[in-house]
């Protein structure tokens, strides 16, 4: 009997840690977005979408751009609580998943690629409202925005923006 609960506590103890080590893919379920995030995503973008790595070096600060990518970079591409996302260039990043045998479970951390791709190939998109600063709300899941989805983005190049660290403040942006 004793041999019994200990092999039944031992077969509950493993079958809870693989449920703990799921994929980190799992979606969130999105809050209602205000009215200004809502905005971003009502504006369809505007102008010839480039790549990441042909403008990161080039754009100041205050320039209207717009770009192309998918959502991915980091191991946690969305900001917690935050309206803002890694977004990568499709050019220059491959998401593991997209290696043959590859069995990564977070692919879109693109960690096949070097430190120098992802350099030349991330940009972070931020959503701001009128006083400037970051919308305070996460957009995980908000308008198909997602792990690997494919976006185009339009805005203005943030103050603090560098050809070490490409941030534009997103006006309009498009889920394909």
């Amino acid at each position: 009997m004793k041999t019994k609960l200990i092999l039944a506590a031992a077969v509950s103890l493993l079958a809870s840690c693989q449920e703990k080590s799921a994929p980190a893919a799992e979606q969130k379920t999105p809050a209602a977005p205000s009215a200004e995030l809502s905005k971003v995503f009502a504006t369809v973008p505007t102008g010839e979408a480039k790549a990441i790595h042909l403008v990161r070096t080039t754009v100041q600060p205050g320039d209207e751009i717009t770009l192309t990518g998918r959502i991915m970079g980091k191991s946690k591409p969305f900001v917690e609580g935050r309206a803002a996302f890694v977004l990568g260039d499709a050019e220059v990043l491959t998401p593991c998943s997209e290696k043959p045998g590859d069995n990564c479970e977070t692919p879109w951390d693109t960690c096949c690629n070097s430190a120098e791709e992802k350099k030349a190939g991330i940009a972070t998109i931020q959503i701001t409202g009128a006083d400037g600063k970051v919308l305070a709300e996460g957009v995980e899941g908000v308008g198909g925005l997602a792990n690997l989805a494919t976006v185009t983005v339009s805005g203005e190049v943030a103050p603090g923006s560098s050809a070490d660290a490409l941030i534009v403040n997103a006006t309009a942006l498009q889920v394909k």
